[in-house]
Formats: C-alpha cells, sequence, structure tokens
C-alpha cells in the first residue's frame, strides 16, 4: 500500500466531478493504516459557538467552490439542534448560532413543522439541490426530509417513515427511476439492536419497497448498524460506510466499516468488512459525553485522486476528520470480507 499517489491514479473508477481542494493530509510516515485520523482533530470543539455543550454527527458537501454542511449542535439545556456552517478549506468552520428554521414545502407539511428536536444529518445533492436527512422528533424518533439550494434557507417535506427510525440515508442519484434511502429502523430508546434496510419513493415523499440489506455480525458490529456517509458510486459498487455497535461491560463502543452493494439493486451486499475500518482510540472519541464513539456522517471525494475526506463525531462531542483512498477502502473489503 503505498504512501501517496499521484494526481489521475485511482484504478477504481468513481463517479464524482474531481474535488481538487478537498482536505487532505498524507498518509503518516511508516503507517500501513487505511483510513487515518487528521493531526488536526478535532477539527471542530464542542464550543464553536455560545450556545453549544457539543458539535457532532455532522454533515459537510462541496458548496460554491468552498464546503458548506448541516450540523447537530446540541445546545446549553441538552436539546438536539441542527445548525447551518459554512467553511473555505473544509477544516476550519464558521456555524450559525442559531438552529435551522424549517419553512413548510407545502401546507401538508407545516401540519408537522413543530420542532420536537433533530439530530444526526446527513446532506445529499440530488439534481437541482441539496437534500437533507435527519433523525427528526415527531412522536419518537423517524426521518426527516427538507432540501437547501443555499444553506440559508431551509424547506421542510414530509417525514419519511413512521416512528421509530434512524440513520435515513440517500442515494445521490434515481435508481431504476427512483429516489433511494437506507435506513435503520428502531425503538423509542437507545436502540439496542438494528439492522439496515433499502426503501425507494417517486417523489421523495412517499416511500416503500422496503428490502433487507444486511444486519449484525460479530465483533465490532454485533450490536446494531446503521448507514453513514452518503454512499460513493464506483465501478466496483456502492462503497458504503457505516458504523457498528458492540456491547461492551462498559456501554455501546461504536466504530465503522465499510460494505460493498450492487449499483443497480443496492439491497444485494457484494462484500462486507469483517474487521473496522477505524475504532475510538484517539483521547478525542474515547472521552466525552458519550465515551468510545466513532460516528460517520459524511465524506468528501476527489474523483481525480481517489482521496477520501471522512467526517465524524467523537464521543458525542466533538467533530473529527479521517483521510483514506476509495481504491484501498475497496480493496481493504473485498480482501477482508465475511465469507
Amino acid at each position: 500500500m503505498s504512501n501517496e499517489r499521484k494526481s489521475g491514479s485511482s484504478r477504481v473508477r468513481i463517479a464524482h466531478s474531481p474535488l481538487p481542494n478537498i482536505p487532505w493530509e498524507d498518509r503518516p510516515a511508516g503507517s500501513s493504516a487505511v483510513v487515518w485520523r487528521s493531526a488536526r482533530n478535532p477539527i471542530i470543539p464542542h464550543d464553536l459557538i455560545p450556545t453549544s455543550n457539543s458539535i457532532f454527527n455532522s454533515a459537510v458537501v462541496p458548496y460554491e467552490g468552498a464546503f458548506a454542511g448541516v450540523f447537530r449542535c446540541d445546545d446549553k439545556r441538552r436539546e438536539m439542534q441542527l445548525h447551518a456552517g459554512r467553511s473555505a478549506d473544509g477544516v476550519t468552520w464558521q456555524i450559525e448560532p442559531q438552529r435551522i428554521q424549517w419553512v413548510p414545502d407545502n401546507p401538508t407539511a407545516a401540519e408537522i413543522n413543530t420542532f420536537q428536536y433533530g439530530y444526526d444529518p446527513r446532506v445529499c445533492w440530488i439534481e437541482d439541490r441539496y437534500y437533507v436527512t435527519w433523525c427528526n422528533g415527531y412522536h419518537g424518533p423517524t426521518i426527516g426530509v427538507g432540501y437547501t439550494y443555499d444553506f440559508t434557507t431551509f424547506y421542510q417535506m414530509e417525514n419519511a417513515y413512521l416512528p421509530f427510525n434512524r440513520n435515513g440515508v440517500l442515494f445521490p442519484r434515481l435508481i431504476n427511476g427512483k429516489y433511494a434511502m437506507l435506513s435503520r429502523p428502531s425503538d423509542n430508546g437507545h436502540t439496542p439492536f438494528g439492522d439496515i434496510y433499502y426503501s425507494e419513493s417517486p417523489d421523495m415523499t412517499h416511500w416503500g419497497r422496503h428490502r433487507y440489506v444486511m444486519g449484525t455480525k460479530g465483533g465490532w458490529q454485533s450490536t446494531k448498524i446503521g448507514a453513514g456517509p452518503i454512499p460513493i458510486e464506483t465501478s466496483e459498487g456502492w462503497l458504503l460506510i457505516y458504523h457498528g455497535v458492540l456491547t461492551s461491560c462498559n456501554g455501546f463502543v461504536y466504530s465503522f466499516g465499510a460494505a460493498l452493494l450492487d449499483l443497480e439493486q443496492p439491497w444485494k451486499v457484494i462484500a462486507r468488512g469483517e474487521p473496522y475500518l477505524l475504532a475510538p482510540q484517539a483521547p478525542y472519541e474515547r472521552t466525552g459525553d458519550v465515551p468510545n464513539v466513532a460516528f460517520p456522517c459524511a465524506s468528501l471525494v476527489d474523483a481525480d485522486t481517489g482521496r477520501m475526506a471522512i467526517y465524524y463525531g467523537g464521543a458525542d462531542t466533538v467533530v473529527c476528520l479521517a483521510f483514506a483512498y476509495v481504491d484501498d477502502v475497496v480493496e481493504f473489503v473485498k480482501e477482508n470480507a465475511f465469507s
């Protein structure tokens, strides 16, 4: 595994536009890690805005030559909030001090517009806008759906599913003419179980054709799993970074790994890595409001070089950054797949 690749040397074809200004740090000298942490971690501290108790599990996308995102900023009442943010380099962020005020997309959506809570967002560009999915409070956790064109005004659509559900992650293009989403049905508590399912919609409102994708396995993903960043379309399949949870004698431990899904039938798993890619081992992942958590919510990819920057929450307290090559992650999944 080379320590650095030349521009344009990605072996796996990636269906993304080039992103030459992707945040990046080379793999440390002497390291063979497939995924390695930023030396600048945590890149967003818990108190970046005056009202925040913690900032974590947040979503970042390219925007107008720079970067924008939606951030989970739990406030000092310990209420779960979503805020918009922008960055010139993807590392240093300015986050709006006030939470997102969702504007109903239509009169029917206004019926569910009363704010209860919102957390763990994902952001996905599809066709002409940035769609946001998040864990929305509506008589329990479910998947909220909205969109924005400018990261200033945000429109709320109908919730995708009945409670209880978490980790709603859209695919970045229509599949067989339908919008597609991964999710994890759950319960109303700190779910001690969870498998990943696929659903599709003709209009981003009515969701059906639910299909089982994959469930728990041994070790680091033995209690529950959930989709992480927006899946990356490659010539080898959809590359899915996902989190897995182990129940230890001291509580839950959140790590993340990867799988490959079929491009046109994403409920079919091509390969799934047995070892994790990154587990909570750094101090900012082990110590915080919720110890032992590395929770991925976003990635940026440069199609020319195959470089990937992964944004993840550390210990439900801070935002962190890790790096990898898409080639290496795909190779890792194939070579270390469950038999």
